[in-house]
């Protein structure tokens, strides 16, 4: 070959596009996430990194179902309570500039705040969820009656500081909307800017998180992903919320890009101050720092634990989980607009046995989902024979987890209407899991709504029994006796 030739040659060369071949690490998750997609749980977008790189960015199923846009990396989703730990990092930044105290009261701040509530709860209580403040979100029939109604966050918090305290503050951890939502009234009392505006000021724009803010269904945010919800026979779109109640609790939207770029933003002292970050991830009360939950993981197969700073998200339409190992500096994201259906928990487990070299347990196809079809197709007596089959000739290619049955059972109640179809899947339930309280409740509640009174009161008996502190089967107890 001439000289000539060979320059010709290693010019042509150079002017192709590199070739990057799929390390074997993403090639390992890409392959356990894609198994779930095809089953149908998991839509979304992900981000995976090693030692602080990059391994894997990739969107699974679709954006926008009705327009066929496919998820992808910078696809926007609702974060959930994920925002939760930015909302901690705002508070922690006025610490540190003298303008907030972590054992300073509420009513030392904010003056409109009930004296019961004001005198005895403290910052620190509203962080690490120990305030004893009632949830707004697990007020009844909050989601229903009030979840679309815009409020300014003074007007919601009046909804829960006029209540009494649950238990004294400090004594119990309860998982609580409710106190990230005051912080966020806090923030604003204390910087003078709306919530919105100090988190862009304060962390979004120094960390150049371009695609992060504050969500509303007003703005026309390019690359958002639809929220969908479950039913049985596909999707529907997910039920409105006015994103005004979630606030400083779960507003927010991201991309798994940009939260790639909060993690490495906490490895550095950029936004808070090696103190303020050992205040936010050492674990209180089960576990719960600042807007963080911290713990050891274990990894089968792994002989020793792992430290990791975790936290999930869940909004109508959307779950998330982000998760931190910071050993290693590895991150996972998992960023879906399908909740209901997307196992998040189980790939967020898989992602981390690939990463420490172990084997990911594999996904399994939904027991329910074969179910529904044989029932529409031959009827329930068909599917409970299919069930029985299956079980017992192929247990390890199925999820025959309670939940399957006890899911499958309510939406025939709820979403179908065929209560007596329901009946046979609950009382499936109860056979394979005769020791289960939740199985027979749920049975019970299938009776009660049948008008079957005597059969509904057996069964609350039988999970009263299995299960003296089931406040649900008691509660309906007493009401079918009187």
């Amino acid at each position: 070959m001439t000289r000539r030739a060979i320059a010709a040659l290693l010019t042509l060369l150079w002017g192709l596009p590199p070739v990057v071949a799929q390390t074997e690490r993403e090639r390992r998750i890409d392959e356990l996430i894609s198994a779930y997609h095809r089953l149908d749980q998991f839509h979304g977008s992900v981000l995976v990194a090693e030692s602080g790189q990059v391994v894997l960015k990739k969107g699974y199923g679709l954006a926008n179902r009705e327009s066929g846009v496919p998820n992808a990396p910078n696809t926007k989703f609702r974060l959930g309570s994920i925002t939760k730990q930015f909302t901690a990092a705002l508070v922690l930044q006025l610490v540190e500039q003298g303008k907030l105290k972590l054992d300073g009261r509420i009513g030392d701040y904010l003056l409109e705040c009930p004296k019961k509530v004001g005198e005895r709860v403290t910052i620190h209580q509203l962080l690490n969820h120990t305030s004893g403040i009632p949830s707004y979100t697990g007020f009844p029939d909050f989601v229903a009656k009030r979840s679309r109604d815009p409020l300014t966050p003074l007007e919601l918090a009046r909804l829960y500081w006029e209540k009494e305290l649950e238990f004294d503050p400090g004594s119990r951890f309860a998982y609580n909307n409710s106190g990230y939502h005051l912080l966020g009234v806090l923030i604003e009392k204390i910087s003078g800017q709306p919530y919105a505006k100090a988190l862009q000021e304060r962390i979004l724009t120094p960390l150049g998180m371009k695609d992060t803010g504050y969500d509303d269904f007003d703005t026309i945010l390019p690359n958002r992903a639809s929220g969908y919800r479950p039913v049985l026979d596909g999707y529907l779109n997910a039920a409105y919320v006015d994103m005004s109640l979630p606030y400083s609790a779960g507003a927010l939207y991201s991309t798994v890009e940009d939260l790639y770029a909060w993690d490495q933003a906490l490895y550095a002292d950029k936004l808070l101050s090696p103190k303020s970050k050992t205040l936010m991830f050492q674990p209180g009360m089960n576990n719960y720092g600042y807007g963080w939950a911290i713990d050891q993981a274990a990894i089968p197969g792994l002989d020793r634990k792992v430290p990791r700073i975790a936290h999930g998200g869940g909004i109508n339409g959307f779950t998330t989980v982000l998760t931190r190992l910071p050993a290693e500096r590895h991150l996972i994201v998992l960023l879906s607009n399908t909740p209901g259906r997307s196992r998040l928990g189980e790939i967020n487990d898989g992602i981390m046995a690939v990463l420490y070299g172990q084997e990911p347990a594999r996904p399994k196809q939904s027991i329910a989902q074969v179910l529904y079809a044989v029932m529409k197709g031959e009827g329930i007596q068909a599917a409970a024979a299919r069930y029985r089959k299956l079980k017992a000739e192929q247990p390890e290619e199925f999820d025959f987890r309670e939940r399957e049955l006890n899911t499958l059972g309510y939406a025939l109640m709820n979403e179908a209407k065929k209560i007596q179809d329901a009946i046979e899947i609950l009382k499936l339930n109860v056979e394979a899991y005769p020791k289960s309280s939740n199985a027979c409740d749920s049975l019970a509640e299938a009776y009660a709504r049948d008008g079957q009174k005597e059969l509904a009161v057996q069964h609350y008996e039988q999970a009263l029994a299995l299960n003296p502190k089931n406040a649900n089967a008691a509660k309906w107890l007493e009401k079918l006796r009187k």
